[in-house]
């Protein structure tokens, strides 16, 4: 993906964010930040996918019969609880479910984000990015699952209904400096060997990722 093409694709997420938060729009689920990170906050062009992440924040109340009513109809349950109600009457062919048929937060939202085609990776939690970076890596090194790990080179676009123009103009820029990958990594307490055969295995993965994925995480 052309960098052009990567920096446009986010900033019409950041714009249909905004417009949840202040219009009519509808999402899935509240969505609270809006993060870039890897290959393109490093000013990589072309890039081989795109990352994104966002923060969602749970439905405040529930809807029990237009739950009762939408899984009658479509077969998802969870409707109205965890993802809301008038977005997925409004857009029923974007409405996923988990493998038990609940509607899944982070599916939803990757089918109404994005292109099924288009090589962008979308990240989901409940968690702020530098929260889930730290959770993340303790739980890989935990668990020798060194491509759990999130890279934590990231930058913030949209946060708490504000929008960060100077940090997208600096991305349209390149003019953000980031640390290579392992060095990334040993700024958060790996030794050099560890962060060295981590930051490995993550670009072994990333390279046999391709279309859009999506990855859902509670912290």
């Amino acid at each position: 993906m052309d960098r052009a093409v990567a920096l446009d694709r986010v900033a019409d997420i950041v714009d249909l964010v905004d417009r949840a938060a202040t219009d009519d729009a509808l999402l899935p689920v509240p969505v609270r930040e809006v993060w870039v990170y890897g290959d393109v906050a490093l000013g990589l062009d072309p890039i081989d996918r795109l990352d994104v992440y966002v923060t969602k924040d749970l439905l405040m109340r529930g809807d029990d019969d237009r739950s009762a009513a939408f899984e009658e109809r479509y077969g998802v349950a969870g409707v109205g609880k965890t993802v809301d109600a008038d977005w997925a009457e409004t857009y029923p062919d974007s409405v996923r479910a988990n493998d038990n048929g609940h509607a899944a937060p982070e599916r939803c939202l990757a089918a109404h984000l994005i292109a099924d085609d288009e090589p962008i990776h979308l990240e989901v939690c409940n968690a702020s990015f530098s929260d889930n970076v730290t959770q993340r890596l303790r739980g890989a090194m935990a668990r020798d699952a060194y491509e759990e790990i999130l890279d934590p080179r990231g930058v913030c676009l949209y946060a708490d209904g504000r929008r960060d123009d100077d940090a997208m103009a600096k991305l349209r820029g390149g003019e953000l400096a980031f640390p290579t990958l392992s060095g990334a990594l040993e700024m958060l307490g790996l030794d050099e060997d560890e962060a060295a055969e981590a930051a490995a295995v993550m670009r072994e993965r990333r390279a046999e990722a391709t279309g859009r994925t999506v990855r859902g995480d509670v912290v």
